[in-house]
């Protein structure tokens, strides 16, 4: 049967397909796969909606359903945030030349290769780090791959975690991590490859203690993975200041909106240091001179060590790039400049700080480390109600509130992680102060 969102659907076209490969049906493809994973009947879904109108009404009816954060008042953060996007971003990541993951060749790309190089200069000036990668999926898989090259750097096989990290990040570490390289332990030992910290961590703590992990994991013999919120670094010292080896996290601060899980993309930083930079995984573009005077290239750094040139012999396998938010993030960074990000960090710790000030004032509210400094979250620990009760009561007056850790750091007991970017102002602050002096009175 033919299907109007399926390509070579039409019979005609399949049988000169079969008639081209040999194969006299479609089976002969699938003949690999264990019956045991073969459904043999059709899958229990709807009939299809074979109209282009009435399936653009049900997905709209289907996306009307949500709720998002320019309907509500929001601060939801804990890894995806609502920061503003400067209209320019989008105007740039939407330009046909631009719009898609992956990047070619140098004869064919050369925009796109400049904009990523350009990209991966701008971002190593804020992390002052001297390689930067072609952005990876998202800040996870940084993190995990940052782990792995750490692993295959040192020979050993163990990483510490210094800081609290994200359930979610824990859970992708443990699986890409799985077979190679173990977490957990102490953050010493013949076995350490590295440690890693989380700056700010989790829990939106800049930690005082950071500096002294990385010594510990120096004195081990191991390396220092710092992961970082980009967006902090014109206020907060970068992570190489104080002996961070290799930096990773995720760009999605820097020009990208929340979205259905989408617009993420990871960063691994390190020094110009040969153990390092045979070990990304990930493409590298660099800028040489051409046989024109005065005019330059761009393109692959030591390409032999990825999985594209040696294939499984590559040390990861790397395949789609989120090289389109690289490019969006480049534009970001270079739209705000160093002031721009100075004073972006300086806005975000203000309002942190009022805000923390604010709740602390209220009865049934507690702020752990509220002596402590944090960059843009902070948690909220509740002495009396449930933080699902108190979401819920906050959603009725049409807003979000913070990220319930209450399941997963059980030792914090009723407790959120609040959020706070430059989309907030003083009146934001202090609504959400009124409401939560309302809901907990």
């Amino acid at each position: 049967m033919e299907h109007p969102y399926i390509p070579n659907a039409v019979p005609e076209v399949k049988a000169s397909m079969l008639a081209a490969t040999g194969a006299a049906d479609i089976e002969e493809f699938y003949a690999d796969i264990p019956e045991s994973l073969r459904l043999r009947r059709p899958l229990d879904l709807p009939p299809p909606l074979r109209g282009e109108a009435e399936l653009v009404r049900h997905v709209g009816g289907l996306l009307d359903r949500n709720t998002s954060t320019r309907d509500a008042l929001s601060f939801l953060g804990g890894g995806c945030y609502a920061h503003h996007v400067p209209a320019v971003c989008d105007e740039v990541n939407s330009r046909s030349e631009f719009l898609t993951a992956y990047a070619g060749e140098p004869y064919e790309d050369h925009g796109r290769f400049q904009a990523l190089w350009e990209y991966q200069s701008l971002m190593g000036e804020l992390l002052e780090m001297d390689v930067v990668n072609v952005p990876v999926y998202d800040g996870f898989q940084a993190t995990a791959t940052a782990l792995r090259m750490a692993a295959r750097i040192t020979g050993r096989g163990r990483v510490a975690l210094a800081t609290p990290i994200d359930p979610d990040l824990r859970s992708k570490l443990d699986d890409y991590l799985k077979g190679a390289v173990t977490l957990g332990g102490p953050v010493d030992g013949d076995d350490l490859a590295a440690v890693y910290i989380g700056y700010p961590t989790f829990l939106g703590v800049v930690d005082p203690r950071i500096p002294s992990h990385v010594e510990a994991a120096h004195a081990a013999g191991g390396l220092a993975v710092v992961g970082c919120d980009p967006i902090g670094l014109g206020v907060l010292a970068p992570p190489s200041s104080f002996g961070a080896d290799i930096v990773c996290g995720d760009i999605q601060s820097l020009g990208m909106h929340p979205q259905y899980g989408g617009g993420h993309a990871g960063f691994i930083a390190t020094r110009d240091e040969e153990r390092f930079v045979e070990e990304f995984p990930s493409r590298l573009f660099g800028l040489v001179p051409t046989t024109v005077d005065g005019e330059y290239g761009f393109g692959d750094v030591a390409y032999e060590r990825t999985s594209f040139a040696r294939r499984e012999q590559g040390k990861e396998w790397v395949g789609t790039a989120a090289a389109l938010w690289g490019i969006t993030a480049g534009v970001y960074l270079a739209l705000m400049g160093p002031t721009g990000m100075r004073e972006l960090g300086e806005g975000l710790m203000a309002r942190c700080r009022h805000l923390k000030d604010l709740l602390a004032g209220i009865d049934g509210i507690e702020i752990p480390d509220a002596g402590l400094p944090h960059l843009k979250e902070f948690v909220v620990t509740f002495t009396g109600r449930t933080v699902a009760e108190v979401n819920a009561a906050l959603r009725e007056r049409g807003i979000f509130g913070g990220h319930d850790l209450s399941e997963d750091f059980p030792h914090l007991g009723r407790s959120a992680l609040y959020c706070v970017t430059e989309l907030h102002t003083k009146a934001d602050l202090d609504r959400l102060a009124a409401e939560l002096k309302e809901v907990l009175a």
